[in-house]
């Protein structure tokens, strides 16, 4: 019966639509037209910041800055509890959700899907965001130029969710 309503529920809210358009008289076509080319506009709008961000995120994963990194925080990650085996993913997801997702793979096929680095890397990559991507996409699209105190919100957040998993996955896991 779920699987009925779950396969149902797209082609009834696109009726919905149509429906609700009809009864207001609403050209739906060219509606529809205008928020394509509306959606083609911001796609080009935001180009410029997506190229950006890929570039650098590939220089990133490239060279060996995250290894570097990773060995210079090493010491410091100990002391906090976060595994070592976790530590490329920490660094990467904020800046890629590719990337972050290359990292996961890595340690589930090196550790396992229920080890204790495979089960804090998967609810780190479900429960955290790429912070950078989506500032750029989102702030890019509308134009926005200064968005430092969102940055520093989202960061703030995605901190304290690295802690909230490893607290968490300390009480369950060990």
């Amino acid at each position: 019966m779920l699987e009925i309503i779950s396969l149902s529920i797209v082609p009834f809210m696109v009726l919905i639509i149509l429906v609700h358009g009809y009864i207001k008289g609403i050209d739906l076509y060219n509606t529809f037209i205008e928020g394509a080319m509306e959606g083609f506009k911001t796609a080009i709008k935001i180009m410029p910041y997506l190229i950006a961000i890929f570039i650098a995120i590939g220089i990133f994963r490239a060279s060996t800055a995250l290894d570097i990194f990773t060995s210079l925080l090493e010491p410091i990650i100990g002391l906090v509890g976060i595994p070592k085996e976790v530590l490329p993913l920490v660094i990467i997801r904020p800046l890629s959700g590719s990337g972050a997702l290359g990292v996961v793979r890595d340690i589930i096929a090196n550790y396992g899907p229920d080890s204790y680095p495979g089960v804090i890397a998967s609810i780190m990559m479900g429960s955290s965001e790429t912070i950078f991507y989506t500032l750029s996409i989102y702030f890019g699209s509308i134009g926005v130029k200064d968005y430092k105190h969102t940055l520093k919100a989202a960061l703030l957040a995605y901190v304290i969710s690295i802690f909230t998993t490893i607290l968490i996955c300390n009480y369950f896991y060990l």
